[in-house]
């Protein structure tokens, strides 16, 4: 694909960083199927964005904006949004497992790429409103909470924690290189909102799932056990598979960050918890049940030791993102991980396309 020219200088769209990618072009698509312009810069490297940027292209043609370039590429950050609306920085380099091997290029990604993007905001002088995507893993481990073992997962001895989950009382502990990056770059958005008088915005995301999502091992791991459940291939948990997390269908995640542009002045400077919350908490093992329910056969599934960074449990509790904007999470665990199954299915019939896709 040829590199796209910089952003129109005649337009001011929202550029979305990361726009190509799963959580990008779902909110890509939403923006400009309500008649925002909207532009996308990827370096396309990850699997499966390219796929997705194309049916942005069939779907929304010109109107589309595209700039190929990476975050950590400072001139190409500066040329392409000097005119942004706004933005929404989700390019990122997402795995703990990677971050682990490669931790300066982790680095260079996830804090260097977001200081760039801000400098950028800042030095154009237009106060662009910047809303970035960050992650639980600001938290840390959570390895001083009490937890209680039960049949199919783990879950906190605190009732109240156990009912409501995380708030952003908590306090930051960053752990591993990919907690500290996000740490890093979480912390930077809000400063430069308070040095420089930026608007902006943090959501902590929790486990964000749904359609155009190539999730592997590493990342995405809905997507990833439904992908070889499909596949007739065999499934790896890592520990003993009662690991809780609450999942979030990217349908309410791009409302949440619809939710947080069209009132960033009465949230900016604020980090929100984004995440299905305590309805939508699944142990890994409950989404491998539900899945075989899906796609009417037994999984292979194999053990192996737990992974450095793994939360045993981690709960959003989004009770101040729902009294803020009047959000709140519609999509439902079991109907979202059908939703995903459907879009996956139709995908292709043909199973050595979605392998090619998903590699």
């Amino acid at each position: 694909m040829k590199k796209a020219p910089p952003i129109s200088s005649t337009e001011n769209p929202i550029v979305i960083t990361g726009g190509a990618g799963f959580i990008g072009s779902n909110l890509a698509d939403a923006l400009l199927s309500d008649g925002e312009t909207v532009a996308v810069l990827d370096n396309l490297s990850r699997g499966g964005v390219k796929q997705n940027l194309l049916w942005l292209q069939e779907r929304h043609g010109e109107r589309l904006q595209v700039v190929t370039a990476d975050v950590r590429d400072s001139e190409a950050v500066d040329t392409a949004l000097p005119n942004a609306a706004a933005v929404f920085h989700f390019a990122a380099q997402t795995a703990v497992t990677t971050s682990l091997a490669d931790p300066i290029e982790d680095f260079e990604v996830n804090a260097r790429g977001t200081v760039n993007v801000l400098e950028a905001v800042r030095r154009a002088g237009h106060r662009a409103p910047v809303i970035f995507s960050s992650t639980n893993k600001v938290y840390g481990g959570l390895g001083d909470l009490r937890l209680v073992e039960l049949d199919e997962r783990h879950v906190p001895a605190d009732e109240l924690i156990r009912t409501r989950g995380i708030n952003e009382d908590r306090k930051l502990d960053f752990c591993t290189p990919y907690g500290c990056s996000k740490g890093v770059a979480d912390q930077y958005v809000l400063d430069y909102g308070r040095s420089y008088d930026l608007p902006t915005a943090v959501l902590r995301m929790s486990c964000i799932y749904g359609p155009r999502q190539f999730g592997t091992e590493d990342q995405g791991w809905v997507a990833h056990f439904l992908i070889r459940a499909l596949k007739g291939e065999p499934i790896t948990i890592y520990g003993d598979g009662k690991q809780v997390r609450d999942v979030l269908h990217v349908s309410d995640a791009v409302a949440a960050y619809r939710a947080v542009l069209a009132d960033i002045d009465k949230v900016r400077g604020r980090a929100f918890n984004l995440g299905g919350g305590p309805r939508n908490a699944v142990s890994l093992n409950m989404v491998l049940r539900e899945i075989e329910k899906i796609v009417g056969t037994t999984l292979s599934v194999s053990r192996d030791d737990w992974r450095e960074g793994d939360q045993l449990y981690f709960v959003a509790e989004t009770s101040r993102l729902e009294a803020e904007l009047a959000w709140h999470a519609k999509t439902g665990w079991r109907d979202g991980l059908r939703d995903l199954a459907d879009w996956l299915a139709g995908q292709d019939n043909d199973a050595r396309t979605l392998r090619r896709v998903s590699a």
